[in-house]
């Protein structure tokens, strides 16, 4: 993967643009020493790595404001930073930028149970979200598999997702209001706690947006009341492809399961020997979940079991009590941290029409033998967001090539039939360079070209999501 060539003159000025931002910050909030900014050499796309020319840590959105001003005035690259937990080098930082984290920003502005929101600084994580209202009676819906860790910040950032956005939704759904900084420190509020903003709908630009138009330090949250049950269901198959034709069929008949997730035999068994779930030995796993009354579960249920029965399952099981469901749930959880004690891996993010599905998991099969990497697939099968994870060697020459390969090859079959390169991580630098697989020259220009109304001088995150040489020349014009 390429890296950006850096500005030689924002290097040569590092004392200086250092000075100016412990003008504006406490001391300690300012990170220049070569040491310490490896801590932000990289996010969870591991294989890059480039340490920035500093990290700041504001507290609030006046210090964000005035950080943002003074790199603007100086012509210094900022690369706004949630939890790092990103999977496609959304928060890599290039030797001439200033890493921008949000992780003091971490506090609840206000709570309001009777209009359903909570306002929150976008450095709270993902999960302590649900545990700010969960004694009430609510919860935050989105659901990442990171979300004991990962930023509201990055979830925006890359409109996460999570096992129960089949029902829920992803973070644009729940996403009401934003307080952002532009790059010229200009604060502005976006939408905020009520069903719909007037005008252009700018909220669903700026979801999604992987930090090319404005830091969030505020987002404003639909929160839920908390269903009456959840039941989840296991079941076992002896292939993929059925596996796959199961989540159809359920699809297909009209029933509306809060999360349908797919792992296949290389992550049963990494899961299996790390959290002890009791999954079966087979070749796909299925983790269907419904949640209402009691009446509405055992209906639902009654369905989807008919139908999982009917592909002859190796196995057919429902949670017996909420022990079991939770054993069921932290198998799935711990899939990814799993897989990495097994080997190197790099998790792709395509996604796909779920009738597809079938299909596209006897490819990346077939693929896995042609390119001679294994591949582990854990994902949302119930929206078609996959996850495939492809083991490599990092210490092996050549192996991160190979798998970058692979991995484009994936993402392009995912285009092919019909879906697309991300679904909830983002482009970040991982598939910058397949954007034009997806979007013809006409597409990507009118996406830089809002760009340039945001961020004119192409200083946020600006080696990201675009062909990179292209991005550089927008930059320099």
């Amino acid at each position: 993967m390429e890296m950006p060539t850096p500005n030689a003159s924002v290097l040569s000025r590092k004392d200086q643009i250092v000075e100016r931002l412990c003008g504006v910050l406490p001391r300690d909030a300012v990170i220049s020493d070569i040491a310490e900014t490896r801590a932000y050499e990289c996010d969870a796309l591991t294989a890059y790595k480039c340490p920035p020319l500093c990290a700041v840590l504001p507290a609030n959105t006046e210090e964000v404001s005035a950080v943002l001003k003074i790199c603007h005035d100086m012509g210094v690259p900022v690369v706004p930073r949630g939890s790092g937990t990103s999977l496609a080098g959304g928060a890599l930082p290039t030797a001439d930028s200033v890493i921008l984290g949000v992780a003091k920003m971490n506090g609840v502005i206000e709570t309001n149970y009777d209009d359903r929101y909570i306002k929150v600084q976008t450095g709270r994580t993902n999960l302590s979200v649900t545990g700010a209202v969960e004694t009430n009676g609510f919860f935050y819906a989105p659901d990442p598999s990171s979300q004991l860790a990962c930023a509201i910040a990055g979830n925006i950032a890359m409109n996460s997702g999570g096992a129960h956005c089949l029902k829920y939704g992803v973070t644009t759904n729940n996403l009401m209001g934003v307080t952002m900084v532009m790059m010229d420190g200009t604060v502005v509020e976006v939408g905020g706690a009520h069903l719909d903003a007037g005008g252009l709908d700018l909220l669903g630009l700026i979801c999604g947006s992987e930090g090319q138009l404005g830091v969030v330090t505020e987002a404003t949250l639909r929160i839920l009341h908390k269903p009456e049950g959840a039941r989840p269901v296991l079941m076992g198959y002896d292939n993929s492809e059925t596996a796959g034709q199961v989540v159809t069929d359920i699809i297909k008949a009209g029933v509306l399961p809060v999360a349908i997730e797919f792992m296949d035999r290389p992550c049963i068994e990494a899961t299996e020997a790390f959290a002890k779930a009791g999954y079966p030995m087979c070749e796909a796993l299925l983790i269907v979940e419904v949640e209402g009354s009691d009446d509405e579960i055992d209906y639902q249920l009654d369905l989807i079991m008919k139908i999982a029965a009917s592909h002859n399952p190796v196995e057919l099981r429902q949670a017996k009590d909420t022990d079991e469901a939770g054993r069921i749930w932290l198998g799935r959880k711990s899939a990814f941290g799993a897989m990495g004690q097994i080997n190197d891996y790099m998790c792709l993010d395509g996604t796909i029409p779920v009738s597809s599905l079938p299909f596209v998991l006897k490819r990346i099969g077939e693929m896995s033998k042609e390119f001679g990497l294994d591949v582990g697939n854990v994902f949302h099968a119930g929206d078609g967001n996959m996850h495939p994870l492809i083991l490599f060697d990092a210490n092996k020459p050549g192996d991160l090539e190979l798998c970058e390969e692979f991995g484009a090859e994936i993402l392009k079959l995912c285009v092919e039939v019909g879906g697309c390169l991300t679904g909830e991580h983002g482009v970040g630098i991982e598939k910058r360079d397949l954007m034009n697989v997806q979007f013809d020259p006409q597409d990507l220009e009118a996406q830089m070209a809002i760009k340039d109304v945001f961020d004119p001088a192409w200083l946020l995150n600006a080696a990201k999501v675009f062909p990179l040489e292209t991005s550089q020349s927008r930059r320099a014009a």
